[in-house]
C-alpha cells in the first residue's frame, strides 16, 4: 500500500529500531531517563535555547505552551487555518480559557501588519492580547513556508506590545530544508517552539517543546496535569534523537517527489487549483468527472491511499516511507485515469 494520507504513518527504519532497542531508560517523571534527557538537551542546543521537554504529541506541546503563556480571559492571535485552532479539539478554550483572534493570512501565513491590527486596546471590554502563534510549515495551506524576514517583523511587533511569540513547528524541518535556514535562527526569534518528531522525521511518536529553562520547568507541571508524564520512555526518545541526527537532510527528497506528483496532477482534466507546492504536501481541487471522495476510492483500488480534506480537495503527503518506485507507480496510475 502506498500511503499518502499523512507523514504520521511512517514506520521506524532499521537504524531507528536498533537505537530504540539499545536505549538506556529510567523514570522520566523523576527526571531519570538518560535517553530522554539526552534528547531534550540535544534539541535545546540545536535551537540555541535553554531547555526542552519531551511530550507524546504536538497537540500537547502546543497546548502546554499556550497554557504557560496565558491566563484565562487572554486572547491568542493566529491564522484561521492554524492547527492550534482547527485540529486540537478546542484546546485553547478548554485548557487555557482563552479566546482566539483569527486572521486570514496568505496560505496560513500572517503578517506583522495583521498582528499589529489585531492587538486589542487596553479596554476592560476586550480580552487581553497575550500570545501570537505561527505555524511553519502551514499544513492546511499545503505546506507553505514563512519568509523569515516577516517572522522577524512579527517579533518586533510582539516586543513593542509585550506579546509572546510561539511557533507550531510540527513540520519546521521541512521549512528549514526548503528555505536553507537554520534552527538557531528560529531559536533567536521565538519565545517557544514546538517540533514534531513523528511526521517527516519518521519517529513513531513524540514532540518537543523548547524554550527558556524557567518556562520549561512550568511546562513540566502542566505536562503532568495533562497526563503526559511518561516513565521509561527512553526508547521513544531514542527514535526522536535518531531522527534528528539522520532524517533531516533527506527531507529534500520528499520535496522533490511532491513536485513530481504536482506536475502530473496539472496534466489531468479532473484537477483544478493546486496550491503552490513548497515542501512535502500537495493539496489539489477535484472537479468534473470525480468528486474528492470518488477519486480517493479510485486510487485505493490501485493500493494508493489519499485523504479528502473537503468535498472538493485532496491532500497528498510525501514522507520517509514513500520510495521513488512508489512515486513512479503513483504517477503512472494518475496518468491512466
Amino acid at each position: 500500500m502506498i500511503d499518502f494520507r499523512s507523514d504520521t504513518v511512517t514506520r521506524p527504519t532499521p537504524g531507528m529500531l536498533n537505537a530504540m532497542y539499545n536505549a538506556p531508560v529510567g523514570d522520566d517523571v523523576f527526571g531519570e531517563d538518560p535517553t530522554i534527557n539526552q534528547l531534550e538537551h540535544f534539541a535545546a542546543a540545536l535551537f540555541g535555547m535553554e531547555a526542552a521537554i519531551f511530550c507524546p504529541s504536538g497537540t500537547m506541546t502546543n497546548q502546554i505552551a499556550i497554557k504557560c503563556h496565558t491566563q484565562p480571559g487572554d486572547e491568542v492571535i493566529c491564522d484561521h487555518l492554524s492547527h492550534i485552532y482547527q485540529y486540537e479539539g478546542g484546546g485553547i478554550a478548554f485548557n487555557s480559557g482563552c479566546s482566539v483572534r483569527l486572521l486570514h493570512g496568505d496560505r496560513g501565513r500572517i503578517t506583522a501588519e495583521q498582528v499589529l491590527g489585531a492587538i486589542n486596546p487596553d479596554d476592560i471590554h476586550k480580552p487581553i492580547s497575550t500570545l501570537v502563534s505561527l505555524e511553519n510549515t502551514a499544513n492546511r495551506a499545503g505546506g507553505s513556508c514563512y519568509d523569515f524576514q516577516e517572522i522577524q517583523s512579527i517579533r518586533k511587533v510582539c516586543d513593542a506590545h509585550q506579546l509572546k511569540l510561539h511557533l507550531d513547528g510540527a513540520r519546521l524541518f521541512n521549512a528549514l530544508v526548503a528555505k536553507n535556514e537554520t534552527c538557531k535562527q528560529y531559536g533567536e526569534v521565538f519565545d517557544t517552539i514546538s517540533i514534531c518528531l513523528s511526521k517527516g522525521l519518521g519517529a513513531p511518536v513524540g514532540s518537543l517543546l523548547i524554550g527558556p529553562a524557567t518556562f520549561i520547568k512550568k511546562a513540566r507541571r502542566f505536562r503532568k496535569v495533562f497526563g503526559g508524564g511518561m516513565r521509561q520512555a527512553g526508547m521513544l526518545a531514542a527514535a526522536g534523537l535518531y531522527a534528528l541526527e539522520h532524517h533531516v537532510q533527506r527531507l529534500q527528497e520528499d520535496h522533490q517527489h511532491t513536485q513530481l506528483l504536482a506536475d502530473t496532477l496539472r496534466q489531468k482534466d479532473f484537477v483544478g487549483e493546486i496550491l503552490p507546492v513548497e515542501t512535502n504536501i500537495v493539496i489539489f481541487e477535484v472537479k468534473g468527472r470525480f468528486t474528492a471522495a470518488d477519486l480517493v476510492t479510485t486510487l485505493k483500488q490501485s493500493n494508493i491511499l489519499a485523504l479528502a480534506i473537503s468535498p472538493t480537495q485532496i491532500r497528498l503527503v510525501v514522507h520517509l516511507d514513500i520510495t521513488p518506485a512508489m512515486i513512479e507507480t503513483t504517477i503512472q496510475t494518475i496518468k491512466a485515469l
